[in-house]
């Protein structure tokens, strides 16, 4: 990575598009800092301490504590995260958005603009709850009109301007402008966090102690990231053998390719998804100050991570479990719109490729559907292995953190893609170089 990154920087081309990524990731920091006009900055930080259900750990986490401190970039990136999965969706259940999505660069260009109107509807939609909910309760010093508009207004242009800054980064600098954003907020929290485990775990404690916490700690974060690494790049590559045929006088194609299946197909939207259903309850009942007890209450401490790994209560444990079957589902409910056996068989009859020892046609898609749901399952159950690490440790030894092994995969798969680009942009800058000689 380091020689990659070092060999990068001699490229005047390549080192502009790095500087130019960097000064855009620190004018996301400075923003991250910048106060909304008119509201009570210690309000948020108050109301966090007083939450004990966990559901906001994943949004503070998203947004690098813009939150939490009330910034102009308070609801990040999150709007155009959601816009986005919305437009997914709806590109299989429209006929005309998947007519779009089929016609090219052109097609893709108006899905873009359409998620960016989508992206500014939902800010706009949840700045004004938070504006009127969180207002009333203390959160604008004085609450009128004009100081409720100034917040919608602040939130929703901070949001906008985040989308911004990730397109510009896609345009003039390297690697997925809005991964990249996301990345950096999660790991502004790290420092954070880990001066928490030293505080939790090492500070006070006998040198024995500390060095055994501090050992642990370091092994469980190294097999973590180990395991995304090998969970983001394992792909399944299926054989695909191109008959020979007669152009003119020629002899032509014969030639051996293969189609690449990824491991985990569905990335970390799976785990998006359903932490994301399972805390709504939770988040509703923060806004109303409400308490549940009795059976419904049970219900939604199931549903709170925090309790799962608390032995002394067992029923929490089937929150985990259902939290694991809508990760399985939601895996393959996302694989089955983003990847078509039957569009891929009928291309490869078209185009007259065939996998070794099985007919091309309808045995193809049933043989693809068949590989590809292994590849989905091993892919989800390791995707729960990475998460329900650090939620195990979380809770059996109460080292509340706020990166998990969502960020984790997020931290590790944008390192991956970017390093990826940029070696592919330094290949295609010296296959340049030869062609010009």
């Amino acid at each position: 990575m380091l020689k990659t990154l070092r060999d990068a920087f001699r490229i005047k081309d390549i080192r502009k598009k790095l500087l130019y990524t960097f000064m855009m990731l620190i004018v996301v920091r400075l923003g991250s800092q910048l106060p909304v006009p008119g509201v009570n900055r210690s309000y948020f930080s108050t109301w966090f301490d007083q939450q004990n259900n966990g559901a906001f750990s994943f949004f503070s986490a998203f947004t690098g504590g813009s939150f939490e401190r009330m910034s102009v970039f308070a609801l990040n990136i999150t709007p155009y995260i959601t816009s986005s999965i919305i437009m997914q969706l709806l590109t299989i259940a429209i006929p005309a958005l998947e007519e779009m999505h089929r016609d090219g660069e052109d097609g893709r260009k108006k899905i873009t603009a359409i998620t960016r109107y989508v992206t500014v509807g939902l800010a706009l939609f949840e700045s004004v709850a938070m504006a009127i909910g969180f207002g009333r309760a203390g959160l604008i010093t004085n609450m009128n009109f004009l100081n409720a508009l100034s917040v919608i207004v602040a939130l929703t242009a901070g949001s906008a301007f985040l989308m911004w800054v990730g397109e510009r980064i896609n345009e003039k600098g390297v690697g997925n402008g809005i991964s990249i954003v996301l990345m950096i907020n999660i790991l502004s929290r790290v420092p954070q966090d880990l001066a928490a485990l030293f505080e939790q775990f090492v500070s006070g404690k006998s040198a024995a102690k500390a060095v055994l916490a501090v050992l642990i700690i370091i092994a469980i974060i190294l097999l973590t990231v180990v395991l995304v690494i090998l969970l983001n790049d394992a792909v399944r590559k299926i054989p695909v053998q191109y008959a020979k045929k007669m152009q003119g006088r020629r002899l032509v194609g014969g030639q051996s390719s293969n189609i690449p299946l990824k491991v985990n197909t569905a990335g970390v939207i799976p785990v998006i998804f359903a932490s994301s259903l399972m805390s709504i309850p939770s988040i509703i009942l923060s806004f109303t100050g409400k308490t549940l007890t009795g059976f419904w209450g049970t219900v939604v401490g199931m549903l709170n991570q925090n309790n799962w790994f608390n032995f002394s209560q067992p029923v929490y444990m089937v929150g985990l479990i259902l939290y694991i079957a809508l990760n399985i589902f939601f895996a393959y409910f996302y694989t089955s719109i983003t990847f078509n056996p039957i569009e891929v068989a009928d291309n490869l009859k078209k185009q007259g490729g065939f996998i070794p020892g099985i007919r091309p046609g309808k045995p193809t898609q049933e043989y693809l559907d068949k590989v590809l749901g292994y590849l989905v399952f091993i892919g989800a159950v390791g995707l729960m292995i990475v998460v329900i690490i650090p939620i195990f440790f979380n809770g059996v030894f109460g080292a509340s953190v706020s990166f998990g092994g969502t960020s984790l995969i997020i931290i590790v798969g944008v390192i991956l893609e970017t390093l990826q680009q940029i070696e592919s942009q330094m290949l295609v800058r010296n296959y340049k170089g030869f062609l010009s000689e």
